[in-house]
C-alpha cells in the first residue's frame, strides 16, 4: 500500500489538473506486458480515488505506430477516457484517431517509467507549459519553413517545408472531449511536406525505439525521405523504418517542458525545454497524408532554429 500511497496524488492531481476530469467518467488503463506494473497502479489509485473503469492488457506492440488488436480499439471508444500506458506509442494510429473521433479523450504514455511518473516532467507546471507551446505554435502558423542548423559552427542544415500546414499544441492539458496527446506533454509539432525538405541533421539525444544514441547520428533527407543514417544507431533506425514510407519526414517537434529530461526515454526526451525533435513514417493523423504503419522520433539537444526568418532557438536556447 506504501507504494501505492506515492502514486494516488500524482493520479489525482493527473485526473484534476490533466484531464480535467468530474469524477464521472468511465476511465479505462489499457496497458501491455512491459508496462503492466504502472499500469496497474495507475488503475489501482483510480479505484481508490473513486473512479470507475476498466483495465485491459494487451501483447506488446513491436514498434512506435503499430495498431493495437482490434478488440482492444473498440475498447477505447467505449471509454470517456482512455490512458494508453504502453512501451510503444499509439498516438499516430488510426484506432487512437478512431476513438478521438468518438469523443473519447485518448492519453498515451509510450515508455513511461516509475521515475517519470514520480518526478521529472509530470511535475511541470502546465500553465506556463500550455503558454509556451501555443506561442510556438502560432509561430509554426506563420511560417513556411523551418530550418534547422546542428553540429559544431552549424555545420549541418536541414530545411523542411511547412506551407499550407498548420502546428498542433500538445500541452498536456486536456479539457475538451476528443483530446489528445501525450503525457508529460510540453511540444509544439507539425507534419512538413515531403516537396522541398531535405538536408541533413546531426542526432545527438535520443531515438524512439533505440533510446539514448551511443554517438551522434548524421541523417540524410532528400525530397522528404530518409537517405542515410550514419552509425549502428542510424543503420537500426532505417530497419526500424523500413524500406517504403516509414522513411518519409512525418513531423518537426519543439520541446516546452523545462522539467524534461533527455535520459534516453523519447515520451520526456521530445519534451526537452530547447530540444527538437524531426521524426519518420506515420504523419496523416495530424495533418499530414503517410500512413506507414511506424512513426519513430529522433531527438537533438542543442540546434539552431529557424522559423522563416525568425531564429527562436540559438544552440537549445529559446
Amino acid at each position: 500500500m506504501s507504494q501505492l500511497n506515492t502514486f494516488i496524488p500524482i493520479v489525482k492531481n493527473m485526473m484534476e489538473q490533466n484531464v480535467c476530469a468530474n469524477g464521472q467518467e468511465h476511465v479505462v488503463i489499457l496497458t501491455d506486458l512491459v508496462k503492466e506494473e504502472i499500469g496497474r497502479r495507475v488503475f489501482d489509485s483510480l479505484c481508490e480515488l473513486g473512479f470507475k473503469g476498466d483495465y485491459v492488457v494487451m501483447q506488446t506492440r513491436s514498434k512506435s505506430g503499430e495498431e493495437p488488436p482490434a478488440t482492444v480499439a473498440a475498447i477505447m471508444k467505449t471509454a470517456d477516457i482512455c490512458f494508453c500506458i504502453c512501451q510503444h506509442s499509439l498516438t499516430h494510429t488510426k484506432a487512437r484517431k478512431e476513438a478521438s473521433r468518438t469523443g473519447t479523450k485518448v492519453i498515451t504514455m509510450p515508455g513511461i517509467t516509475m521515475d517519470m511518473f514520480t518526478d521529472g516532467a509530470m511535475k511541470a507546471d502546465y500553465v506556463k507549459v500550455q503558454e509556451l507551446t501555443h506561442t510556438f505554435t502560432e509561430k509554426l502558423n506563420g511560417c513556411e519553413t523551418i530550418t534547422i542548423y546542428t553540429g559544431e559552427q552549424n555545420k549541418y542544415v536541414l530545411i523542411l517545408n511547412v506551407a499550407d500546414r498548420n502546428g498542433i499544441s500538445s500541452t498536456g492539458v486536456f479539457n475538451t472531449e476528443g483530446a489528445s496527446g501525450n503525457l508529460p506533454s510540453g511540444e509544439s509539432y507539425i507534419a512538413p511536406q515531403l516537396e522541398n525538405s531535405y538536408g541533413e541533421i546531426l542526432i545527438d539525444g535520443s531515438i524512439a525505439g533505440i533510446g539514448k544514441v551511443s554517438f551522434p547520428v548524421l541523417l540524410k533527407v532528400e525530397n522528404g525521405r530518409l537517405v542515410s543514417a550514419t552509425g549502428k544507431d542510424g543503420e537500426r533506425l532505417l530497419q526500424l523504418l523500413g524500406d517504403e514510407d516509414g522513411r518519409c519526414v512525418a513531423e518537426f517537434g519543439i520541446g516546452t517542458n523545462n522539467t524534461a529530461r533527455v535520459s534516453g526515454n523519447i515520451l520526456e526526451d521530445e519534451k526537452a525545454f530547447g530540444t527538437i525533435h524531426v521524426a519518420f513514417g506515420s504523419n496523416v493523423t495530424f495533418g499530414g497524408t503517410i500512413d506507414a504503419g511506424v512513426h519513430l522520433d529522433c531527438v537533438t539537444k542543442e540546434p539552431t532554429v529557424w522559423f522563416g526568418d525568425e531564429k527562436v532557438v540559438e544552440k537549445g536556447k529559446v
